[in-house]
C-alpha cells in the first residue's frame, strides 16, 4: 500500500480498513451511498481486488448481503452512512445473528462533538444493534496520534469475532470529521505516519488468528455409542446443513447406523441417493400408529425443523434419549427434551459415531417406512390429478420436478418453505437450498435470493408469496443485475394467506382483512420497472407452459401465479383428509 498517495487521515484508516479486510479473505464489499461513508466508499471503489456490489436501499443491501454470507460460509461487508441508514440494517442482522452467518456492518457517523447535538442525520449508533451483535467497537475520529495498526488490529478482531467461536454480525461503527472529500491534508503529507515495515511488505493481515481445533472426546463419544447400542428403536433427523459434505455425513451416519432418516427440505438430505431417507415423513406422522414400538433415541443433526409435525411427535413420545448435534452453542430445543447436546460439527460428530460404532442392521422399520412414503407419493399425484384448479400444491411439485439439475431452490418463509417440505418430489437432482431460516421472516427475500444466486454462481428460482414480494419490490433492482438466471415464482393469493390454515381462521368473521390484508395488486408493471421478463399463469397448464418457458429464457423473470385462497386451503385440507383415511385403513380401521 502507498500511503504517499492517501488524501488525509480519513482515507488513510479507511484505506488501512479496505486492505486489511482483503487480506484476511474479504472478498465482497456491499455499499449504499451517502455522505459521511465518502473516506470509505471512495477507499473501497479504489481497490481492485474487491468486489463491489451498490444498491440505493440499505435494507435489501444487507439481506443481499447475508445471500451472499449464507451461500459461500465467508465474511461479507456491508459500508453505509450515518443516520437512519444504520437502522435499515437492523432486520438483516438479526437474521443473521439467528443464522449464525458472518456479517460485517461498517458505518459512518458524525464526530463526539455533533452527538446529541440536535445535529441532522446524527443518530446513537454505537449499541444500536444490541445483543444481536457478536462484537462491536466505536472508532474514535482519525488521528495522527493514534498508531495505524490499531486500525489493523481492530478489524482483524472483527473478522475473527464473525467467524468464531460463534459466527455472525460484528459492528465496527466510524467516526469521521471533515473533510469527508478527498482533500490533502499536511497532517498526512507532512509528517507521514509510520506503518510497521512487515505489515507494508506483506500481503497477510497484520495479526493471524487460529481457530481451536474441534474434537470430541473419548468419554463423550463412548457414551453416546453406549447409548446407540442399547436402543431398541431410533430416527434420525435433520435440519439446515452448512454444506453438502454434511449432508453426506448424514445419509453416511443413517445407513451405519441402520435407522430411518428425516431430511428438512433445507437440508439437503432429500437430493442424495441414501437409502434410508424417508421423503414423505412430514405427512406420515399423520399416521398415529406409524411407531407403534417406543421410539428411544433421536440423533437430531443441525437446525430447527420446518415441520409442526415433527414437534407435535416429539412431544408426544418423548423419546428417553433426543441427542442434539449443533456447530454452535447455542439452544436448539423448544421443546425442552435434549437430553445430551453436542457441539461439533455434523461431519466430525458422523465420523466418530461411524468409527466407534459397529455398522448395524438396517432397521426392519425402514423398509415399512418407504413403501408407505411411495404410496403417499401416489396418493399426492392421484390427488393433483384429479383436481382441475391450480393451487399451491401443484405449482411445489411441478417446480420441483422441472427446475434444472445444478440449480438454486430459494423459499420464501410462510407457506412456500413449508409446501416444499411436504411436497417436494425432485428426485436426486443436484439442488442448492436456500432461505431466511433464522427468524423465518417475509422480509428480505428477494433481496437474500439474489445475494444466495450471487455466492453460489448458480442460477436460481424463487419461490416467493404475494406479500413477501411486496415487503422486498424494490430488491428487484440487485436481482436484475444477477450474472446467473433469476426467476420468481411469485403466489399471488390476493393476501397472507398462511393466516387461513392457522385457529384464528375460525374465528375472525368480519375482521378477515385484518390477517388476509388483500392488495389486489399484480407485478406485471413491476417486472417492466425493474426489466425482468414477465410471465402469468392462472391454470395448471398455463404455469407449466410459463415456467417451462422462463427456464429456458436467458432472462431474468417473474413468473405470476394467480390463486385462489380458498381454493388452496381447501385443497390442503381435502388432501390431508385422504391421507388420515388411507392411514387409518393401513391401520386396520384404527385411529386415536
Amino acid at each position: 500500500m502507498n500511503i504517499d498517495n492517501v488524501q488525509n487521515i480519513n482515507y488513510l484508516w479507511s484505506e488501512l480498513i479496505m486492505e486489511e479486510l482483503f487480506r484476511n479473505g474479504i472478498k465482497y464489499i456491499c455499499i449504499s451511498p451517502g455522505s459521511r461513508s465518502t473516506p470509505l466508499t471512495l477507499a473501497a471503489a479504489k481497490h481492485k481486488e474487491l468486489v463491489k456490489k451498490i444498491h440505493f436501499d440499505e435494507r435489501g443491501l444487507a439481506f443481499y448481503a447475508l445471500g451472499i454470507a449464507s451461500a459461500t460460509g465467508e465474511p461479507v461487508v456491508i459500508v453505509s452512512t450515518s443516520g437512519t441508514a444504520v437502522a435499515n440494517f437492523f432486520p438483516a442482522l438479526i437474521e443473521a445473528s439467528k443464522k449464525k452467518l458472518p456479517l460485517i456492518f461498517i458505518t459512518a457517523d458524525r464526530p463526539p462533538e455533533l452527538r446529541k447535538s440536535g445535529s441532522l442525520q446524527t443518530i446513537d449508533q454505537p449499541g444500536i444493534f444490541g445483543k444481536y451483535v457478536r462484537w462491536e467497537t466505536d472508532l474514535p475520529v482519525p488521528d495522527k496520534k493514534i498508531r495505524p495498526e490499531f486500525i489493523l488490529t481492530t478489524v482483524d478482531q472483527a473478522i475473527f469475532m464473525a467467524r468464531n467461536p460463534l459466527p455472525g454480525p460484528v459492528h465496527i461503527n466510524c467516526m469521521f470529521r471533515k473533510p469527508l472529500e478527498p482533500i490533502k491534508s499536511k497532517e498526512v503529507h507532512e509528517d507521514i505516519i509510520p506503518i510497521d515495515e512487515r505489515w507494508k511488505n506483506s500481503r497477510s493481515p497484520f495479526t493471524t488468528y487460529f481457530k481451536k481445533e474441534e474434537k470430541i472426546k473419548e468419554k463423550t463419544v463412548k457414551k453416546l455409542t453406549d447409548i446407540i447400542e442399547k436402543t431398541g428403536s431410533g430416527i434420525i433427523v435433520a435440519g439446515k446443513l452448512r454444506n453438502i459434505d454434511e449432508a453426506k455425513a448424514v445419509v453416511k451416519l443413517s445407513e451405519h447406523l441402520g435407522w430411518p432418516l428425516f431430511g428438512d427440505i433445507v437440508s439437503g438430505i432429500r437430493n442424495l441417493p441414501g437409502k434410508n431417507s424417508i421423503n414423505n415423513w412430514d405427512l406420515l406422522l399423520l399416521n398415529n400408529d406409524l411407531f407403534k414400538e417406543e421410539v428411544n433415541t433421536i440423533i437430531h443433526l443441525g437446525g430447527r425443523i420446518t415441520s409442526k409435525r415433527w414437534y407435535e411427535f416429539i412431544k408426544k413420545n418423548r423419546p428417553e434419549n433426543y441427542i442434539t448435534i449443533l456447530n454452535h452453542p447455542l439452544k436448539n430445543d423448544p421443546l425442552h427434551l435434549v437430553s445430551h447436546r453436542i457441539f461439533s460439527s455434523p461431519c466430525l460428530f458422523a465420523n466418530e459415531i461411524i468409527r466407534n460404532s459397529a455398522r448395524k442392521e438396517r432397521s426392519s422399520k425402514i423398509a415399512s417406512l418407504l413403501k408407505l412414503s411411495d404410496k403417499t407419493g401416489m396418493i399426492i399425484k392421484e390427488f393433483i390429478n384429479s383436481r382441475n384448479k391450480l393451487d399451491e400444491i401443484f405449482v411445489t411439485m411441478e417446480i420441483s420436478k422441472l427446475v434444472e439439475d445444478e440449480t438454486i431452490l430459494f423459499l420464501g418463509n410462510s407457506m412456500p418453505v413449508r409446501d416444499m417440505d411436504m411436497f417436494y418430489y425432485g428426485g436426486k437432482k443436484k439442488i442448492l437450498w436456500g432461505g431466511n431460516r433464522g427468524t423465518s421472516g417475509i422480509d428480505g427475500n428477494m433481496a437474500s435470493a439474489s445475494g444466495f444466486s450471487e455466492g453460489s454462481e448458480r442460477p436460481l428460482t424463487l419461490v416467493i408469496g404475494d406479500i413477501a414480494a411486496l415487503h422486498d419490490l424494490n430488491s428487484l433492482s440487485i436481482a436484475s443485475k444477477s450474472k446467473k438466471s433469476f426467476n420468481a415464482v411469485i403466489l399471488n393469493n390476493n393476501g397472507g394467506g398462511i393466516f387461513s390454515y392457522l385457529p384464528v381462521s375460525d374465528y375472525w368473521g368480519d375482521s378477515k382483512n385484518y390477517f388476509t390484508t388483500p392488495h389486489n395488486l399484480n407485478f406485471k408493471k413491476a417486472a417492466e420497472m425493474f426489466g425482468f421478463g414477465y410471465y402469468k399463469a392462472s391454470d395448471k397448464n398455463e404455469f407449466k407452459k410459463s415456467f417451462k418457458s422462463a427456464l429456458k429464457s436467458e432472462k431474468n423473470n417473474l413468473i405470476e401465479v394467480f390463486i385462489d385462497m380458498e381454493t388452496s386451503v381447501e385443497s390442503h385440507k381435502k388432501l390431508i383428509e385422504k391421507l388420515v383415511d388411507f392411514y387409518n385403513i393401513s391401520n386396520g380401521g384404527k385411529s386415536e
